[in-house]
């Protein structure tokens, strides 16, 4: 953990989800904080996957139900916020045992966006994660089906980027009254 994280999580009360994944993983973590009382953690790529193993496995912590997978685009407020990365992939937990939830943040580079697939631990992070693919192009490896959910399969962007640029359509009029007007005969 950095050293402004270790002085923000010493300033605050300690959150006992924080202390135990501190405990397990102590370095490995990038930054942990609470948030409405939701535990968040920042955590690298390579252990995302252990640290959510560890939230759901862990008897006193039990965070069981994967909620959500979305990804953010910080573009434009990268070098203000003194962002590690341009996205990031953000992991909603809860744990009915605590009736908490908690939240991992995982920092995506924009010239190499894979992040290990969570599949292997709830196996509805699939369709999450295909979203996150098709809108923002962040891959997930060893994912069993990584292809786009909403867009066209020839599609080649990521509408959800900053920097997306829809492409021209051409406008098209056209008026048919004979047809309109047995719709409204109909009623339609």
């Amino acid at each position: 953990m950095t050293d402004q994280a270790a002085a923000d999580q010493a300033a605050e009360p300690r959150d006992p989800v924080i202390a135990k994944v501190l405990e397990q993983f102590g370095d490995l973590i990038i930054e942990a904080s609470v948030e409405r009382d939701q535990p968040t953690l920042v955590v690298d790529g390579d252990n995302v996957r252990a640290v959510a193993r560890f939230l759901r496995d862990e008897p006193d912590l039990a965070f069981v139900r994967l909620v959500d997978i979305c990804g953010a685009d910080f573009l434009d407020v990268e070098a203000k916020l003194n962002r590690r990365a341009r996205f990031e992939v953000v992991y909603h937990l809860h744990s009915f045992a605590l009736k908490r939830w908690a939240r991992i943040r995982v920092p995506v580079d924009e010239d190499d966006p894979v992040v290990p697939t969570l599949t292997v631990l709830w196996p509805g992070a699939n369709w999450y994660e295909r979203e996150a693919f098709d809108l923002f192009g962040i891959q997930f490896s060893d994912h069993p089906d990584l292809t786009r959910i909403l867009m066209p399969d020839d599609w080649v962007d990521h509408p959800l980027r900053k920097d997306f640029q829809p492409p021209r359509e051409p406008h098209e009029w056209s008026f048919n009254p004979e047809e309109w007007q047995k719709a409204v005969q109909r009623g339609s």
